[in-house]
């Protein structure tokens, strides 16, 4: 048997971290058992669907990398389908119309709430032989009402439900549309799926199309229902705790592969290990080892992650989506330093992509203004003279590399008779506008002679205009 397992949203908003850890255990589950792994926009809730959803949910899978075998199918292509089937749901004797209005289910349900009783619809229209006149019905699957339905689940284990506290739910709405439980079961159908792996507040929804697919001559695929991602205050996880849209983890700065380990560890474990590679992921992921409990998403714990895989990829992964931040800020990453090299300089000190582009900017731009604290503490007349000979120093070195200049840095400070932070920082305040940099030998290798000599006779002048 080939796994074939997919990713489902409806395109309502934008791709979430809940929704990110399902797709991400949806296709690990398959590249684990070398099987397949679908894409399906569920469009069908036509009022609240937009395409701008739909970019957001593509663009998100695609940064990711959470690359898919078939699709994107949309179910508003389907509708013919859809058809079809409640037509032969119809003719089995499976489905019927209801001609009940809004007011008469209201007062169903005030009346069964006022006995204690769930609400539910009574199947008041099963046996309605007679259309109602001027009353446009919806068509409502007839569920059985003996026995019990049991979701066998591999993350929770048998979960059973009576077919007395099913009602009989609509599959089709006044205007012909489908509802969600109908597509669904369509769908995984024609579709092949073997594995159904979604969030736990589809749990309910289970028993019924289970109830579908016996009356669809279909063998239901198998369950798991992943448990809901809570807040650290135990609440469902929001916008206040961080549940923002996937690319919004771009946007600060985080790597994807980061944000792809912290989630799988959202419910899975593989005793202490903390780091996960794509493929030991790939490796080690079985959705049966998932926890029934929810669990907490920790910002924290994120960025951590995201430091640890921004120091230890290599350069050239990590200069790949640095070059977009770096536009962000209006910076051509061509225009200056070989990128990779820029990243050596910065792995160690960066948590976020943000971070390092924020620190790498003086590379590629000119300082325009110093910061304050640091011009006044380093830019001053004490520091003039360090300047003025490190100027000549570094005018006059052969090989532009960072052992030269760390060589002149060093006799400066000797001839001069100051340690070599009373050289080097005023040099740092001068190319980068602070006291932040890597190691100034590096730096000045790669800014390079003409934009260190440009820098420093800058600050010189600033120091001199200020006198």
């Amino acid at each position: 048997m080939t796994i074939r397992t997919r990713f489902a949203p409806s395109p309502t908003g934008y791709l979430h971290v809940g929704g990110a850890r399902t797709a991400l255990f949806s296709w690990l589950y398959a590249r684990k058992h070398g099987g397949q792994f679908i894409l399906r926009i569920e469009d069908t809730d036509l009022e609240r669907s937009s395409a701008e959803s739909v970019n957001a949910i593509l663009e998100g899978m695609t940064w990711l990398g959470l690359t898919y075998d078939e699709g994107p199918f949309y179910q508003t292509k389907r509708f013919d389908r859809y058809k079809e089937v409640i037509e032969q749901l119809m003719k089995q004797g499976d489905a019927y119309y209801c001609y009940c209005s809004k007011e008469e289910l209201d007062a169903m349900r005030e009346e069964q709430r006022a006995n204690k009783q769930k609400p539910r619809y009574d199947g008041r229209c099963r046996h309605r032989t007679e259309p109602r006149p001027d009353v446009q019905p919806v068509i409502r699957f007839k569920n059985p009402t003996e026995g019990s339905v049991i979701v066998k689940d591999v993350i929770r284990g048998n979960v059973e439900f009576s077919n007395r506290e099913l009602d009989d739910l609509i599959i089709a709405r006044p205007d012909g549309t489908p509802t969600y439980n109908l597509t669904v079961v369509v769908d995984d159908m024609d579709m092949k799926l073997t594995h159904v792996i979604r969030g736990d507040d589809h749990l309910n929804n289970s028993p019924r199309q289970i109830n579908l697919y016996h009356a669809l001559g279909a063998e239901p695929p198998v369950f798991a229902h992943v448990p809901m991602i809570l807040g650290d205050d135990g609440a469902r996880l929001s916008k206040r705790h961080g549940a923002v849209s996937v690319m919004s983890y771009r946007d600060q700065g985080y790597l994807p592969e980061a944000l792809l380990n912290y989630l799988v560890r959202l419910g899975w474990s593989h005793g202490d290990q903390e780091v996960f590679s794509l493929d030991e992921m790939t490796q080690l992921f079985d959705i049966e080892d998932v926890n029934k409990a929810a669990s907490s998403f920790n910002p924290e714990k994120l960025l951590w992650l995201n430091q640890q895989y921004i120091k230890n990829s290599s350069p050239e992964h990590v200069a790949s989506h640095l070059s977009w931040h770096l536009g962000q800020l209006g910076i051509d990453p061509a225009q200056g330093p070989e990128l990779t090299e820029v990243v050596k300089t910065q792995q160690e000190r960066a948590k976020t992509l943000v971070e390092m582009a924020n620190n790498s900017a003086f590379f590629y731009t000119e300082v325009t203004e110093y910061d304050e604290k640091a011009a006044n503490k380093n830019l001053n007349e004490a520091s003039l003279p360090l300047l003025e000979d490190m100027r000549t120093r570094l005018e006059n070195v052969s090989e532009w590399l960072a052992e030269p200049v760390h060589a002149e840095v060093k006799a400066c400070s000797e001839a001069n008779a100051v340690g070599m932070g009373k050289v080097a920082q005023p040099i740092r305040v001068a190319i980068t506008g602070n006291t932040v940099s890597p190691p100034l030998d590096i730096t000045l290798a790669l800014l390079g002679r003409e934009r260190t000599l440009r820098a420093i006779s800058k600050a010189i002048q600033w120091i001199k205009d200020r006198a």
